[in-house]
C-alpha cells in the first residue's frame, strides 16, 4: 500500500535558528516552532492549546533561515515527518519525531526590519517521484 508523508505547519519560532555545518560542509538548522489552536470546550468556554515541533532544515534554506529568522518569528513550514532514535552517553534510549523541512517561507521581516525574501526552497531530496497536486485525493 502507497503511504504519504506531508507536513504543513504555520506558526512561530519558540528559539532562534541553531545553525551548525558537518564535517561535509552540509549546513543545518534546528529550530522549534509552536502552533496555537483557539476551541470551544464541551462546556462552551473559549480554550487555547500549543503544539511544539522540531524542525530540521538542510542546505541553503538552512543558512537563511538562520540568518532571517529569530524567535517570535511567523514562518510557514512544508515537509516530511521523520522519527530518530539514538543512545546518550549514559545509555538512555531517546527519540525524536521532528520535520524535515523541504520548504520554509518566511512571513515576517528580517531581524533588524529588513524585508526578508518569500521564500527559501531547494529541490527535496527524497528518493521518488516529486508529487504534484493531481495526486491529492481531495
Amino acid at each position: 500500500m502507497a503511504s504519504f508523508n506531508r507536513a504543513l505547519l504555520m506558526g512561530n519560532l519558540t528559539r532562534d535558528p541553531e545553525l551548525r555545518y558537518l564535517p561535509n560542509g552540509s549546513a543545518v538548522v534546528n529550530m522549534s516552532m509552536a502552533m496555537n489552536r483557539t476551541y470551544k470546550s464541551q462546556t462552551g468556554e473559549m480554550k487555547e492549546e500549543v503544539t511544539y515541533v522540531r524542525v530540521v532544515v538542510w542546505g541553503k534554506q538552512a543558512e537563511a533561515s538562520a540568518e532571517y529568522l529569530s524567535k517570535g518569528s511567523p514562518v510557514f513550514v512544508e515537509g516530511r515527518l521523520q522519527s530518530r532514535q539514538w543512545e546518550t552517553e549514559d545509555g538512555q534510549k531517546r527519540s525524536v519525531l521532528e520535520v524535515v523541512a523541504d520548504r520554509v517561507q518566511f512571513l515576517g521581516r528580517k531581524r533588524g526590519g529588513d524585508e526578508a525574501p518569500a521564500a527559501a526552497e531547494e529541490p527535496a531530496s527524497t528518493s521518488g517521484p516529486a508529487s504534484s497536486e493531481d495526486d491529492i485525493p481531495f
